[in-house]
């Protein structure tokens, strides 16, 4: 398993991160400029925000069947996951024991009964451990049971997979707290991937993150979106997990959000009335966005690339009955969605643009961006302490401003 490791302070001055833990919104202030414009303070995010903590590296269905394999990054680690013979599914460091070459090229996927490197066909089962080594049988003192690879902490949950690249996170239940509760109905773990958009934003995971908890933004950048939802509507939900979220509600003439309001597909089973009447938006930090649909859920996964430049990967999942639909075609959300994902990213942009200025200055919240506070307030208390936890919450102003 892997070490643990040693947690430090992010490398903020602090007296810049008091603003934004204050005890109520109107005294608080955003994130120091060098939050997102610091290679310094990403390499410190990497190691203790992804690979201390647990990371979406996808959806359990790409690693369906024994022996179907993949490599993805979690920070600066690469990790191998397996689907193992009896349908476990396994996690290691991507990392051949004889010389350190690769297993598996990041972002490529295979299918086979074993794991081998491409280096000096080091032989592995698919449980980890060394099946053969070429030239080694005559080599003094060497016994394979020495050498299997190192296992990475790895975890469904909804049908996503969680890795933990350090070892030493809380249990993953721990991390995600009542969140579990909220997303069940929508029965995430049985639904598919019927499309997918990948986009490369100019602009730092954070931002991207701040810019999906508020509505603030809407009436100027997202005309399609003010057409099925009151930007003013719903609520935010209390956590004890490392998450932050609230709901939505739908424009009567719409039962979905796609650009008539219509659906394409068909309503969740076991959704009440209520919950198939709005749209639910979580964040589960650090890197996967939830966004809970009458009839599909989407998500955002991210991986960060540099200070200003950030892989999202976003996913439209659907429920085995809409292959009853005849010439069923998930386009009609996926659509809606890059056309507001694109609004979203050109507004992201800008923001790191600004962000990058001697002009920036940290700024203050209206109370519609409370939940943007909360965020911010959970990566302060992070950057501090050097581990995520709960966000902190802040008194509602006694006056709206």
């Amino acid at each position: 398993m892997s070490e643990p490791m040693t947690r430090t302070p992010a490398p903020i001055d602090p007296a810049r991160l008091r603003p934004v833990l204050a005890s109520t919104l109107g005294e608080a202030r955003t994130l120091p400029a060098e939050a997102y414009t610091s290679p310094d303070v990403l390499a410190w995010e990497e190691r203790h925000f992804f690979e201390g903590s647990w990371v979406c590296v996808g959806r359990a269905e790409a690693l369906a069947s024994p022996g179907d394999q993949t490599a993805v990054r979690v920070g600066k680690e690469g990790i191998l996951l397996v689907r193992d013979a009896q349908g476990a599914l396994r996690a290691f460091h991507n990392v051949c024991r004889h010389r350190g070459h690769e297993l598996l090229e990041i972002g490529a996927t295979r299918n086979l009964r074993a794991i081998k490197c491409p280096y000096h066909a080091w032989v592995y089962a698919l449980d980890g451990t060394l099946a053969g080594a070429p030239r080694f049988g005559d080599v003094p003192g060497f016994d394979r049971a020495d050498y299997p690879l190192i296992p990475v902490l790895v975890r469904e949950w909804r049908g996503w997979v969680f890795a933990n690249a350090s070892g030493d996170a809380p249990p993953l239940e721990e991390h995600v707290g009542n969140l579990d509760e909220l997303v069940a109905p929508w029965e995430p773990e049985r639904l598919f991937v019927a499309a997918r958009h990948d986009y490369v934003v100019r602009a730092n995971w954070k931002v991207i993150t701040e810019n999906y908890h508020e509505c603030y933004h809407c009436p100027s950048i997202h005309p399609e979106l003010c057409e099925v939802t009151p930007v003013d509507s719903g609520e935010n939900f209390p956590q004890t997990g490392c998450w932050v979220g609230g709901s939505m509600e739908l424009k009567p003439h719409a039962v979905t959000m796609s650009l008539s309001g219509a659906s394409g597909g068909v309503r969740l089973r076991g959704l009440s009335q209520t919950q198939a009447r709005q749209v639910i938006y979580v964040g589960l930090f650090p890197n996967l966005l939830i966004s809970l649909h009458p009839d599909y859920v989407m998500t955002h996964r991210m991986e960060p690339l540099g200070p200003g430049e950030t892989l999202v990967e976003c996913a439209w999942l659907f429920p085995p009955e809409v292959r009853e639909i005849e010439g069923f075609d998930p386009t009609y959300a996926s659509e809606f969605w890059d056309i507001t994902n694109r609004e979203d990213w050109a507004a992201c942009e800008s923001v790191q643009r600004g962000l990058a200025s001697r002009g920036h200055r940290q700024g203050p919240f209206a109370w519609s961006e409370d939940e943007v506070h909360a965020f911010m307030a959970m990566v302060a208390r992070g950057y501090v302490d050097g581990r995520v936890s709960v966000p902190p919450r802040v008194q509602e102003p006694s006056v709206a401003g």
